[in-house]
């Protein structure tokens, strides 16, 4: 399923301003939702990317360009099938208006419906597991704001055996340990920071990092690229090696993440269009933490075939 579990992840994540810091730490069991919080975890973890996909990449005959009607309706198309993005309006009959907080944070981080039913990885939900409670349940919050729109998307469109959802508990069981993030004492705040915004909101190893057969990242690999789901195009790779970002400054990367233009003046096309868009929305203290984590990580060469 390596090629599968890219098809959503390539939405990933993030003009200056002074949004709020996302919360690190702490229960929410208690605590009254920040809406704030809850926006800026939106446009951190990407969900307008994918739930809300223009004309161009819809194919239920929805039409929108709103980013915040999150009516689904993008098909994804795999080697493997084709996935079709769902609605997570706060409708209540084909969104998710009727979710209860825990469902939703079930959903996010163990890839389960209210029903029990298994996910597919093309949710980034290995990803997405390492958010803490406190920004998930004001990503919910937030989520409930939003319009409501009753739009329907057709079932996944999958060849046998990936369309037996069953079998996605076995591969949970090898790829899906259930562990929220946690900051390792070693390295700086700052760091810190980037990691839990690369490692889990940002989703970034889901497109960056090379899968093995079973469609579990590969570990020794992280954000050494990878091919794109379709086969097309190659995700390049994000470490500091010289066939990475070796060459690039901490500085080169946050201005990059901010205006989409590279160190040598080439503009990020594609999927990495949505990934500025969205980036563009941080903080530049959470920008620069991100170009920080990138310039910690082992420097690894690039998982790209030679032609």
């Amino acid at each position: 399923m390596r090629r599968a579990l890219l098809a959503v992840a390539a939405s990933l994540w993030f003009c200056g301003g002074a949004l709020p810091v996302l919360a690190q730490n702490g229960s929410a069991a208690s605590a009254k939702p920040n809406l704030e919080n809850g926006e800026y975890v939106f446009w951190a973890g990407g969900c307008a990317s994918c739930h809300a996909a223009p004309a161009s990449s819809r194919c239920d005959g929805h039409r929108t360009k709103d980013p915040l009607v999150l009516v689904g309706g993008q098909c994804l198309k795999t080697e493997f099938g084709t996935f079709y993005v769902p609605n997570i309006s706060p409708d209540r009959e084909t969104g998710i208006g009727d979710w209860t907080l825990e469902q939703f944070i079930t959903a996010m981080t163990q890839g389960a419906s209210p029903e029990g039913e298994n996910y597919y990885p093309a949710f980034p939900y290995t990803s997405y597991q390492r958010m803490t409670r406190r920004d998930l349940t004001d990503l919910k919050a937030y989520l409930d704001t939003l319009p409501a729109v009753a739009s329907t998307t057709p079932d996944h469109d999958l060849s046998f055996p990936y369309s037996i959802r069953s079998g996605l508990s076995v591969w949970k069981r090898l790829y899906l340990d259930g562990k929220p993030f946690q900051p390792d004492p070693t390295r700086s705040p700052q760091v810190n920071r980037g990691a839990y915004l690369v490692e889990g909101l940002g989703h970034c190893g889901e497109c960056h990092t090379p899968r093995d057969s079973l469609g579990g990242m590969i570990v020794d690999k992280k954000m050494a690229g990878a091919p794109d789901p379709e086969g097309k195009t190659f995700t390049p790779n994000i470490t500091p090696h010289e066939t990475g970002i070796g060459s690039w400054s901490e500085r080169d990367i946050a201005y990059s993440l901010e205006s989409g233009f590279t160190p040598s003046g080439d503009v990020m096309g594609g999927v990495m269009a949505k990934v500025v868009s969205n980036m563009a929305k941080l903080t530049k203290e959470d920008r620069e933490a991100i170009a920080a984590y990138l310039k910690s990580l082992p420097p690894i060469a690039s998982s790209r075939p030679r032609k």
